[in-house]
């Protein structure tokens, strides 16, 4: 090469760096990071090993740029959004830790990270759907449910499970996951409500498609647009809003079947239960989210625990603050607690902060807004779309306030 090439004089990115960089960031990307940590982990890895790097991530995409401005290598990357895998997370966060610190060469790195995909799931299917029907029995009684909602609910989220695993076979077919168990679970609210007596549809239903709500997923977007990541936070607004619609669009295909159905008895209060059925119901959520984003076992009591500092905050600031407000208390706590415990354990704060918010997202709030819309009651839905707007907001404002006074020592 001619001594005046400007390429003469760059240094080419070094091949293993950025072969561990791309794997690393597609395997983050698959198991649920959200854009501005997945960026900050790749920028951490490249700045160890000298590499001039850009990242862009986006719910189905990463961009990543090695080199000098005018000599950029850049590759695309075509990713589908991925489910939430805290124990995977884990693991790849304890592997880059190693490979920045010199401990695993980016070689090894790059094979590790494809033992972590490869490994089997530590959960089989059977304690996977027994945690799809405990998640919404326990959502039933939070909602305000008695006995024979949480019945229903767990038998509805039973039939969601064996659905999904079905559907989950072609890619086309699981499309469908959303309008497909919303139809089933309104038909089964109704047809309980006509066979067995009175229960409120609503909390049936709703607590019924309780794992399938996408509040995580509209929280996470705000706290990307937060964070200035604006396209993938309106990306996957947007993808929240349609499995939104589509939901709807389930139950109000299944309240229109249901009609053929014997009318329900009109539904009565729930029976009464004892305040410790609701400590109960936190705990049995707390669990089933464990199993559904693939904690690990001894992560068990930890998420338990963020799980009650989060709910227990946003009870006490809605006395104070409001219901909507209140889920800022709640956010505050679960962050700075978080990020406290993944600093006595040397653990990502991700473990014990996603299933802590799955008890503050305003993922109910979305579903009944769009139900009064369809129902024609404009007032009612706008304002309760706001009041999920809000909520979203206070929790995203919330983590932002918990990162700056206690900061985690890890990026994820």
């Amino acid at each position: 090469m001619p001594p005046d090439h400007p390429s003469a004089f760059r240094e080419t990115p070094p091949g293993p760096v950025v072969a561990f960089i791309l794997r690393l960031g597609k395997a983050l990307h698959q198991y649920g990071t959200p854009a501005h940590r997945l960026e900050e982990q790749l920028r951490q890895v490249s700045e160890r090993f000298d590499v001039e790097a850009r990242f862009f991530s986006t719910p189905t995409s990463i961009f990543a740029s090695f080199g000098a401005p005018e000599l950029l290598q850049t590759s695309l990357i075509r990713v589908e959004p991925g489910e939430m895998d805290l124990e995977r997370l884990t693991l790849l966060d304890a592997l880059t830790y190693e490979v920045i610190h010199h401990k695993l060469s980016p070689e090894l790195g790059t094979q590790r990270v494809e033992a972590i995909l490869q490994a089997p799931p530590r959960y089989g299917l059977s304690i996977t759907l027994l945690c799809w029907v405990l998640a919404a029995g326990a959502a039933a009684r939070l909602f305000g449910g008695g006995p024979r909602e949480m019945c229903v609910a767990g038998l509805s989220s039973l039939s969601i499970g064996v659905l999904d695993q079905v559907l989950r076979r072609g890619p086309r077919a699981a499309r469908v996951l959303e309008s497909a168990a919303a139809l089933l679970s309104s038909v089964l609210a109704v047809a309980a409500a006509s066979i067995f007596g009175p229960l409120s549809v609503q909390v049936a239903t709703l607590s019924g498609l309780i794992v399938l709500l996408p509040g995580l997923g509209l929280t996470v977007a705000i706290n990307e647009l937060a964070t200035r990541n604006l396209i993938s936070g309106t990306s996957r607004l947007t993808g929240a809003v349609l499995v939104f619609l589509q939901l709807t669009f389930g139950v109000a295909l299944g309240g229109r079947l249901a009609g053929l159905l014997p009318e329900p008895p009109p539904a009565l209060s729930p029976l009464p239960l004892p305040f410790w059925t609701v400590v109960g119901a936190l705990v049995v959520v707390a669990l089933a989210v464990t199993v559904l984003f693939r904690a690990r076992p001894e992560d068990i009591g930890w998420i338990v625990t963020a799980g009650a500092l989060a709910f227990g905050g946003a009870r006490w600031g809605a006395q104070g603050l409001g219901t909507e407000l209140g889920a800022f208390v709640g956010a505050l706590l679960l962050g700075m607690a978080s990020n406290a415990m993944a600093r006595l354990r040397n653990r990502p704060a991700v473990v014990t902060l996603v299933p802590g918010m799955m008890l503050l997202v305003p993922g109910s709030l979305g579903f009944r807004s769009l139900e009064s819309l369809l129902a024609r009651d404009v007032v009612t839905g706008i304002g309760t779309a706001f009041s999920m707007l809000l909520i979203a907001v206070a929790i995203a404002v919330g983590l932002l306030f918990a990162n700056a006074l206690v900061p985690s020592r890890r990026v994820l």
